[in-house]
Formats: C-alpha cells, structure tokens, sequence
C-alpha cells in the first residue's frame, strides 16, 4: 500500500478491557492517563481507534496521542485537521506534527464515547492528501461512583417465632461505575447492625432470620446495611441502608386470668339477665390471636351464664334464672377462657385456655309475694248459680310463710261483676250465671298483696273456661220465604230448611226435623229428614186455592242430640200463589204484601187501576205544556198585557245584582218625548239578552234601549206605563255560572222518553203502547 496513509498511534498502554457505554455521571480521580490502539484499513486508510481513561484534568493539557502520515516528510507542507464531538473544546491537534491533546475533563458516566474525524491537507494546494477518515475514543471507566440504595429506607414485616433463615426482605444497591469493566460496579453486602438476630447474604442484600424472636419481648428491630464496591477491596466506595423490621404477632400465648378467685353477689330481686359481675383473662398477643370466649364449667350454668365482650375482652357473668336468698345463699361456679383462634403449629406447648373461681352471694330481699303457679287454668259450667266456686288461688311470702297475703281481682269491671275473691283464702266464686254463648273464657287477674308490707305485690293470670251445658234449643237459621202455586202436584219440593244451634257439641250437632203433633194429619204439607241437618218441605195433595187460604202455617219441630235434647217449634209460612207456566216470584211476594195488609184481590185491581188512571192524567198534562211550549213565546197581542209581562234571565249574582240594569233612567225627568214606531218586544228582548251576554250593567246599549222605550211609552196614550215591564238581561259580573234563561231554551217535554213504560210488567203494556216512541199508528 504505498499510496496509503501510515497513521501511527504512539500509545502508553496501562489497561486493555472491552467497553461498553453507560450514561451516568460521577468526579474523575487522579490515575494515569492510557489508551490502545487497533490498527485496521479503511479506504487506504491505516488507522488504530483510540481508548482514553477517564481522569481528573490537570492545568495542562492530557497527551492522548499523535498522528503521523509516511507522506510527511517533516518540511511543513501538511496540516492535519480533527473534526466531530468535542473537537476544539475537549480535544484539540496539533496541527503540525498530529499530536492530539485533551483540555478536559473526560468523565464516562455523561459521555462513553466520541466520535472524531481526522484529515491530512496539503498546506500548498489546501487539498486533503486522504479521504477523511472517522475513528472512535472511548472512555475507559475507573471507580469513581459509590454505591447507592435507591430505595431506602426499607420497612418489613416477619411473624414472630421464625424459623432461622427465613427470608424478611432483600434490600438492592446500584453504582454507576461500568458493570463489566473491572470491579468498580461489583458490591458486597455486609450488615453493620442487627446481631445475632439477622443476617444478610453477601452477594444478593436478602435478610434472613438469624434466631427465634419473640414479639412479646420487642417487637421492632433497627438494621443496618453496608454496600461496598470493588468486591469489598481496600479503597472500595460504600454506602448503608437502613432497615425497621417489625414482628408480626402470631397466637403463641395462652389467655391467664388475672385472679384465681373471684368474688360477685346478686339480690334476689334482680331480674333475669342482670349483670352479676365481669372476670378478665389477659392474653399477650394481639388482635385475633387474642380474642378468647368464656364458658361457664360444672353444673352451676343453669343459674348463671357468661357472654363475651368482643371490644374488652371481658367475660360477663349474667343472671340466667332467679335465684331465692331462703333455697340457697351461694353459688361457686368455674368460669373458662379459651382462645378463638388457635395456631396448631404450637399446640404442643400446652392448651391455650385458662380457669378461674366465681363465688357468687345471694342478698336478701322484701320479696313480693309468690303464687303457686304462674297461670291458673280453671273451669265452670255454664249457668251456675251465683257463689259457685270457680277455683282457688295461692301465694305465699318467701321471705316469712306465716306473713298472711290479701287477694283482689283487678283491671275488668266486668269480672269483678262475674267473679268475687275472697280476700284471705284466694277462693273465686261467681257473682251471677254465666252463658258460654256470650263468652266462653274469661281472663281474671288476681293480685297478692302482702298485709304487712302493702308495696310487695305479684299478679297471676287465671283464666276460666266456660263449660257448655245444653241450654239453647235448635232453630231455624233465617226466615224463610216459602210459596206454593195453585196448580202445584202433590210430593213437590217446595223448601230445603236447616237449623243452628248456639250450643256446642263434641261430637258435632245432629237434628231431627219432623212436623208437630197438631199438625202432623194435615195432608197439605209433608217434611221429609234428610238425615245431615237439612230437611225438605214438600206438598202433600195436588192442587190449592188462594180464594179458601192465602196462607199456611207449619210447626216445624227441631230436636238437637244434647243431653239432654232440647226440642224448639219454628213456624214455616207458605203463601200461595197464582203462577203461570213460569212462576213470577216477584208478584206472588206483592200479592202476599197486600194481603196482609188485608186487602182482596179485586181490591188490589182497583189500586192498579186508580194507579193507571193517575199515570195516564199526568201524561196528558205533559202532552198539553209540550203543545203550548210549541207556540211563540210572545204572540202578536204583546202590548195588551205588556204589564204583566215578568222576563227573568238572570241567575243572582249576589249584592252585585243591583249593576243588573240602571233604573236611574226609568227616574230623569228631562226625557225629550219623541214619538217613534213601536217594535215587536219579543225580538227586542231577544236582541237585549244576546248584547247583554257580551256588555256590563254600564253598557250604553243597554241604556239606549231602556231610553227609547221609556220614551215610546210616555208618548203613547194607548199603553200601559213602560215601567211595570221588568226586563232583567244581565246576570252581573259576580257569578260566572251562564244564564238560566228559559228564552233560550229549545228542549221540551217532548223530547223525553216513555219507554221505560214496557218494563213496569204486564199491567202497564197498555200504557207503554200509548207512549213509547216504538208504538204503531193503530196504537
């Protein structure tokens, strides 16, 4: 190649390691300056990258290299140039002889490499002798970075009682040295505080447990980590972190109590589930591990229970049946703490439970009286005579039997009109008969009182059942309304009767039913027993007339299965009637209304037709008034009767009426009589009531006309004065209800509808043809 450049790289090799670029920063340290050169070719280039050391800058500048080109022959006649990163401000060339200098500080935490390109010029020609070539410096790391815990500091958390070498927490340094050059990014764990107790592993930070701690006996601990780079050599960097390890509780103590004995006392006039007293089992660990239940040992539960206190842990010991000072004076009961949640893994240490001792005293008390029994279920038949006796009650004082007790009954005015006590012995009797139809219990409260002490006093329900003593005899259930028809067959059913009784029965009630001895020969009528307390009244001959009897009357004898039977005569009516192929059930009930009220047949006839006769005059008065309604309300005679003419069209409207019309007009006399024409009143009218639905009392057209015909009647000798025509057009401005007015109206009784008429029965078809709208013209 002896048209190439020689570029020859005068190196002073310390170090030779591959690179690999990193970003972070840290202060250069004084160490000697070194690079390497690789000789390769490139378009007739022979040049060697160069490798520099990080270093601290002294006042003069660092000698990097120098570049030479076997086409210098040392006369001045090249010039060598160096372009790219850092040209001119971090490196700089001489340009004579190729020397390649840097003027500062080289750090490879901001800057790994640069890249550069150099280039030899003929000083003559200022042609480049070579293409450019570019070429590469890398800065070498040196160990210029400490190590640093960027997470720190650290808190973690380990049950208690662990096992040697369990892992609690791993705590990671960085250092920004170069990882792969050297040792400088190569750390080593060590734990500075924290003995015997952790330990740290070298290479990875894990902190292990070193021992068995108990939390009960400290339950925080304090450790200090070390990182030192340079795999812990001497000059190495380092840094320590700071570790809080807390330890978690865990269920490994058993509840104690803090007494071996306890003393509690009660009255005897505490109510159930009062609180006797509270026992306390302190238990070291926390939280769930400590929650514990009571219980209550041997055979003393059934006076006394215990409950937990979830929130103080206490056990509370409660009353769970009355206790009496004179049975037993006091109780000694073993109270039991075990916890609720139990760790299996420390069962063998023994159980988690723990007892103690509760000796509990009754106190004596004024106790009300006592009865025997808390309810009193007695009995009585119904109808007993007054001072039967009912039942007896009985209470004593606990506290002294021979203390005598005084009885009453209280609350109902009515039981203490039934029932009596007898003060001194709590014998109840009767006042007067009772009927279990009325009411088949009574609830009595009867009341102890002590006779030394009157504030002690106890109540006790008795409740008295009435027994049923046959003593209401069957009957029938509702009236029954019974018809017969004239042409009636013999054995037809006619009535399915049945009965009630008030009494009761246990095994059900069960009547007979059957006619009565004085009529049981009629062969009029028959009963036939269904045997299920019913009973069916049938027609014992063919045929019956209403003119020989309207009615009958059957004694219907009932008989119930008491003991003994009570036997009752009810009366049946039967009223016969006049029937067609379809029994009109309605008429044959009328026909019987009036023939108790003692009115015949052709008596009945005459009130229908005094009825027809009413109805057919009213219709013709109707017919007339629909006539005359046809015709003009005023006719061409008008002004003959004028006077006695009164048009109401107004429906009130209170004290505003007096605004109807102004009659201060009808009163001036400076009224100018003018004769003029007279016009038809009745359409003056008309037109009058139509302006005033639209004006007030006010309106001029109103006064105009009042005027004018005030003025044509003083004018005209042959009239009746205009003012005893009283024409009211205006309702007032109080009402807002429209005018009543009959002026207006266009209905007539001639729109109304008879046709109803076809619906009154038979008796009224006449009627109804005359007018209904559907009759014919040969109607």
């Amino acid at each position: 190649m002896n048209s190439s450049v020689l570029l020859h790289l005068m190196v002073m090799l310390v170090q030779l390691w591959p690179y690999s670029p990193s970003t972070q920063s840290s202060s250069a340290q004084n160490t000697v300056q070194s690079f390497t050169a690789v000789r390769r070719v490139k378009r007739g280039w022979l040049w060697e990258p160069l490798f520099a050391t990080e270093e601290q800058i002294t006042p003069n500048p660092m000698y990097i290299g120098q570049l030479k080109s076997d086409l210098d022959k040392q006369d001045g006649k090249l010039k060598y140039n160096l372009t790219g990163e850092g040209a001119g401000n971090i490196f700089i060339i001489n340009e004579d002889n190729g020397t390649i200098y840097a003027i500062q500080k080289l750090d490879r935490e901001k800057k790994p490499f640069y890249i550069l390109t150099a280039q030899a010029i003929n000083r003559s020609t200022r042609l480049p002798v070579e293409p450019p070539l570019e070429f590469i410096i890398r800065v070498r790391d040196v160990n210029d970075n400490e190590p640093q815990f960027l997470d720190g500091p650290y808190v973690a958390t380990v049950p208690e009682m662990s096992p040697e070498g369990t892992s609690v927490t791993q705590v990671t340094a960085t250092d920004a040295d170069d990882p792969s050059y050297g040792n400088s990014a190569r750390l080593l764990y060590s734990l500075i505080q924290g003995q015997p107790y952790f330990s740290v592993e070298p290479k990875t930070g894990v902190i292990r447990m070193a021992s068995h701690m108990d939390r009960e006996t400290k339950d925080q601990y304090l450790v200090i980590i070390q990182a030192k780079d340079m795999v812990g050599q001497p000059g190495a960097l380092s840094a320590t972190a700071t570790v809080t390890i807390n330890l978690s509780d865990i269920n490994d103590n058993p509840p104690k109590f803090q007494h071996r004995l306890y003393y509690m006392s009660v009255s005897e006039e505490a109510p159930v589930g009062t609180t006797v007293g509270k026992v306390f089992a302190e238990d070291s660990d926390t939280g769930d591990n400590a929650a514990m239940d009571y219980f209550i040992e041997a055979d003393s539960s059934d006076t006394f229970s215990i409950i937990t206190n979830n929130e103080t842990q206490e056990g509370i010991v409660l009353l769970k049946k009355r206790v009496d000072y004179e049975s037993q004076r006091r109780y000694s009961i073993e109270v039991k703490a075990v916890n609720r949640y139990i760790d299996e893994r420390f069962l063998k240490e023994g159980p988690f439970e723990d007892t103690t001792i509760v000796k509990i005293n009754v106190k004596d008390a004024d106790e009300p009286p006592v009865f025997t029994l808390e309810n009193y279920v007695m009995e009585i038949a119904e109808g007993a005579e007054s001072g039967s006796l009912v039942g007896v009650v009985t209470a004593r004082d606990p506290d002294d039997d021979n203390s005598p007790i005084r009885y009453s009954i209280v609350r109902s005015t009515l039981l203490k009109r039934l029932f009596s006590i007898n003060e001194h012995n709590g014998a109840i009797i009767t006042t007067e008969p009772l009927d279990r139809e009325i009411a088949s219990w009574h609830n009595i409260t009867v009341t102890a009182t002590e006779t030394r002490n009157p504030e002690k006093i106890s109540e006790a329900n008795v409740y008295v059942q009435v027994l049923d003593v046959n003593d209401n005899a069957p009957e029938f259930p509702k009236d029954y309304e019974t018809f017969v028809c004239e042409n009636a067959f013999s054995g037809q059913l006619i009535q399915n009767i049945s009965a009630v009784d008030r009494d009761d029965s246990a095994g059900g009630h069960h009547f007979n039913f059957s006619l009565a001895q004085e009529d049981a020969n009629s062969s009029y009528f028959t009963v036939k027993d269904n045997q299920d307390n019913t009973a069916g009244i049938f027609t014992g001959k063919s045929g019956f007339r209403r003119q020989e009897q309207f009615f009958f009357y059957l004694p219907i004898l009932i008989q119930d299965n008491g003991t003994p039977p009570l036997t009752s005569t009810n009366t049946l009516t039967v009223t016969v009637c006049d029937c067609d192929t379809e029994v009109n059930t309605f008429y044959c009930r009328y026909g019987a209304f009036m023939y108790s009220l003692g009115l015949s047949t052709e008596a009945l006839v005459a009130v229908l037709a005094c009825i027809l006769i009413f109805l057919v005059f009213f219709l013709a008065i109707v017919t007339i008034r629909q006539q005359q309604k046809k015709k003009p309300p005023f006719s061409e005679k008008m002004e003959e009767f004028r006077e006695n003419i009164v048009s109401y069209d107004d429906e009130g409207g209170g004290e505003e009426d007096t605004e109807a019309f102004d009659i201060s007009a009808l009163r001036t006399r400076t009224v100018v009589r003018m004769h003029k024409p007279r016009k038809k009143v009745a359409s003056e009218i008309h037109s009058l009531y139509r302006q005033s639905l639209q004006v007030g009392p006010d309106s001029a057209i109103f006064r105009q006309f009042i005027s004018e015909k005030l003025e044509e009647a003083n004018t005209d000798p042959s009239v009746p004065p205009y003012d005893s025509l009283q024409t009211y057009a205006f309702e007032g401005t109080g009402s807002l209800a429209g005018s009543l007015s009959s002026l207006g109206s266009t209905t007539s009784d001639m729109d109304q509808s008879y046709d109803y008429l076809a619906d009154w029965g038979p008796h009224f078809k006449q009627l109804a043809g005359m007018y209904s709208s559907h009759r014919t013209v040969g109607d």
